[in-house]
């Protein structure tokens, strides 16, 4: 029952469970993997806005998979995320589309120009 009243106050406790899991699995990484998947996994939570949690999770979850997958092959950085590394984290995190921040204001936007559309009638 308390677990309920947390989550709701929290969020899902499986949720930020998983995420810590993969946020370890990456910490674990060897170099230089760490550290490109730990910049990765930042520019992601900014770019992408996601404020649905198991988008977020299967996100930093499957970042995880591709960079220790690319620890185990050996496969270069430069190789993972070709010439432009901004490129390939916006593509990445343009697979993951979930609710995000700018949909509220969206929402908030259309609602402010619809009363002053309805106040211009009156």
């Amino acid at each position: 029952m308390a677990a309920k009243w947390i989550e709701a106050l929290t969020g899902s406790l499986e949720q930020k469970k998983q995420y810590r899991q993969a946020q370890a699995r990456i910490k674990a990484l060897p170099e230089p993997y760490s550290t490109a998947a730990n910049a990765f996994n930042r520019y992601f939570m900014v770019y992408g806005g996601v404020t649905d949690g198991d988008t977020i999770v299967q996100m930093v979850l499957d970042s995880a998979d591709l960079w220790e997958r690319a620890a185990v092959d050996r496969t270069s950085v430069s190789d993972i995320v070709g010439e432009d590394p901004v490129d390939f984290a916006e593509t990445f995190a343009q697979a993951y589309v979930g609710k995000q921040w700018i949909d509220k204001e969206r929402a908030r936007l259309l609602a402010a120009v619809d009363e002053a559309k309805r106040s211009e009638g009156q």
